[in-house]
């Protein structure tokens, strides 16, 4: 198994974000307020440190359709083995999955006309025992960039398995 950490599990490409993906998502997040001007204001947001629109941080171009998609979507809870079957390897066989946690990191803002690509990767394995056995801990980081190749944003996500 841990001659496949690093590989790639599943990435997605996004159509380009809109001025109304991200005011809509702004109404919904910030609901009942009003979204901040920043994320619908054009006149308002260029004044900005950004110089225009741009999307909240927990933004999601990939929440209603992509573009080009590779690999399985991992469905919650599903199938514990997914991380090693979608790297074309058997999994451990182990049945229970709870989530340990997530942690992000944001660089460059998502703005209109952005082409979003995220890259979901095993980023590795390590074990340890625990009050109902022996535990494997496996990191997942997911990162996005936009067409010029920045980072946008990179998650890791730890899935507890025993």
């Amino acid at each position: 198994m841990r001659a496949v950490v690093g590989g790639q599990i599943s990435r997605a490409v996004s159509y380009p974000v809109t001025e109304s993906d991200i005011r809509r998502w702004a109404v919904a997040v910030y609901y009942p307020q009003e979204p901040p001007k920043r994320f619908w204001d054009l006149k308002y947001a260029e004044a900005t440190a950004h110089g225009g629109i741009t999307a909240p941080e927990d933004f999601n171009p990939f929440a209603w359709m992509v573009a080009e998609s590779e690999g399985r979507p991992r469905v919650p809870g599903a199938d514990p083995d997914h991380t090693e079957n979608s790297l074309g390897i058997e999994g451990p066989g182990l049945v229970t999955v709870l989530n340990g946690g997530m942690s992000a990191e944001y660089g460059e803002p998502i703005r209109p006309q952005d082409v979003i690509t995220s890259v979901n990767r095993l980023a590795g394995y390590s074990e340890r025992m625990g009050r109902l056995g022996h535990m494997l801990f496996t990191v997942l980081e997911n990162t996005w960039t936009n067409q010029r190749d920045q980072l946008v944003k990179s998650t890791r996500m730890t899935l507890i398995r025993y």
